[in-house]
């Protein structure tokens, strides 16, 4: 009895220090630190619209098939027939589950005002996102699994995706029969920067992440004529600022309290001079919500609305209003429960308890939901990953500041916390489902 008494004595004992060992990379991550912080100066540098990400799909093919992957490219397909600039990067090891992980290669038309050394180079563009961390990250995680293929087995589907801030790349890439040519993943993976959590920490949620978008464009029709004679007209700016103040009760008394929902209408157009009534006024909404039944439900009632004001103006059948849906909307980026459980598990044992916390729920939009499929046939989660430095962020919430956001010209991550603890979660995320 003593010698296995003994065994499992020793076994019980030294078994976490085994574990810790064999889970903690942490130093192969500071190895590559500083070769990934020059990348990310460079991509930060070169940043490229949607559609139009040429330089930086070639230079993480590049970087990838440096790696060890083997690389497609020019992976997707607009619906006006262009090819896109998506890129695939496959690493096999053994049997196993598929694992896709994503970056959003494209960058913003906004000037940067940040004022960094290494600050865009491109007139009129800026990684205002934080895309090009993203992206760094993104290698630095496959750096690192071509490093430990002893930890993991499958295969792994690195995946950059094009033009995401028009929320048509992940569309263009599923068109091009993308899973039909490379495999089908069992989990889908990605993260997003997010300017209210401290660099040095990440965010998880179960469920809703983000919410659903669509845009709707409204024309509002009336009968022109001359500014002092409205009496002689169907005035749709008049109708149009009635509707605009009608859609105001959609979320407010026609959607449950219980329901995130927002309506916003972004443009309006209509007239050309003082003393002209205009025959129509175009407007674009976007609505917002984190369900499909709320999303139908919105919409439904723009329509109402909509047809209600021109009917009690008097508007005949022949002018009702147009009111055109765009099928470009993204779906609620949804983190499937089970999935976000091991991930937090994940994030735990690479960062530490007090590095995890519970991610707020955005009503931005994304389309990495997309590549869970319709249904939600493969499991996704998004995971938010803190850019914020954190004497900067405790000086905001004190005096009530708010720094600058995502999309802002003066937005900037800090990335050196940010890039460490991205490439830790990531890889410790892919290591803990292909284990």
């Amino acid at each position: 009895m003593f010698p296995r008494t003994f065994a499992l004595l020793c076994l019980a004992t030294f078994a976490p220090l085994f574990a810790g060992a064999a889970d903690d990379f942490r130093p192969q991550v500071e190895q590559e630190l500083p070769s990934l912080l020059a990348v990310y100066k460079d991509l930060h540098a070169h940043p490229e619209l949607s559609r139009h990400e040429e330089r930086t799909s070639a230079f993480l093919a590049a970087q990838l098939r440096e790696a060890g992957y083997t690389v497609s490219d020019h992976i997707g397909k607009y619906p006006d027939g262009t090819a896109a600039f998506g890129i695939a990067a496959i690493l096999k090891n053994g049997p196993g589950p598929t694992v896709l992980v994503r970056t959003e290669m494209d960058a913003l038309p906004v000037e940067e005002r940040t004022g960094l050394p290494f600050a865009s180079q491109n007139a009129g563009v800026m990684h205002a996102c934080g895309h090009d961390l993203h992206m760094t990250s993104f290698l630095g995680t496959a750096r690192l699994l071509a490093k430990l293929k002893d930890r993991w087995h499958g295969t792994l589907m690195m995946i950059g995706q094009p033009a995401e801030e028009g929320v048509a790349g992940a569309r263009a890439m599923l068109a091009d029969d993308f899973y039909s040519r490379l495999g089908k993943p069992d989990y889908a993976i990605a993260l997003h920067d997010e300017p209210s959590i401290e660099a040095g920490k990440v965010g998880v949620v179960a469920g809703p992440l983000m919410a659903s978008s669509t845009s709707v464009d409204v024309t509002i029709r009336g009968i022109g004529g001359h500014g002092a004679r409205p009496e002689l007209t169907k005035d749709p700016v008049v109708i149009a600022a009635q509707f605009i103040l009608a859609l105001q009760t959609i979320v407010s008394r026609q959607i449950s309290p219980l329901d995130p929902a927002v309506v916003t209408v972004g443009s309006i157009h209509g007239g050309s001079k003082h003393n002209i009534i205009p025959d129509q006024v175009v407007l674009q909404l976007t609505t917002r919500s984190y369900s499909d039944e709320v999303r139908r439900t919105i919409l439904a009632a723009i329509e109402r609305e909509a047809r209600g004001v021109a009917l009690a103006a008097g508007v005949p059948d022949d002018r009702a209003p147009i009111v055109k849906v765009s099928e470009d909307g993204a779906p609620v980026t949804y983190n499937d429960p089970k999935l976000a459980a091991r991930l937090r598990g994940a994030f735990v044992g690479s960062l530490g308890e007090g590095n995890v916390v519970e991610a707020k729920r955005l009503m931005v939009s994304e389309d990495f939901g997309l590549f869970g499929l319709e249904g939600r046939q493969i499991p996704t989660c998004m995971f938010f990953l803190g850019a914020a430095d954190p004497g900067k962020l405790a000086e905001s919430l004190r005096t009530g500041t708010p720094l600058p956001s995502l999309h802002s010209s003066l937005f900037y991550p800090q990335a050196e916390p940010a890039l460490r603890t991205g490439v830790l979660a990531m890889t410790s995320a892919v290591i803990e489902l292909m284990k």
